[in-house]
């Protein structure tokens, strides 16, 4: 436990930074999800929509360096090839 005081401050920062990077990853996941939950309806434009709303968000993130950039860049292509077999 901490005793001294710049100790218990650290503490304190560590814990509101693990709860910022845990929102944020979470934000990343649904908007994986929000992209995927397009693609399974089959509309080609309304997934290639959403999933230019959610490469923002995805990109934010990965510059914050809260996931690494190449697990963003992969779920990126992922879902772009997903869209791009989507039966126009």
């Amino acid at each position: 436990m901490a005793t001294s005081a710049q100790a218990k401050k650290r503490a304190r920062q560590a814990e509101a930074t693990r709860q910022r990077n845990a929102s944020l990853k979470s934000e990343l996941r649904t908007a994986v999800k929000k992209v995927k939950k397009a693609i399974a309806t089959g509309d080609k434009t309304a997934a290639a929509k959403t999933m230019q709303d959610s490469q923002a968000v995805m990109d934010r993130i990965a510059d914050k360096k809260i996931v690494h950039k190449n697990l963003v860049s992969r779920t990126k292509s992922r879902l772009a090839s997903a869209i791009k077999a989507i039966a126009a």
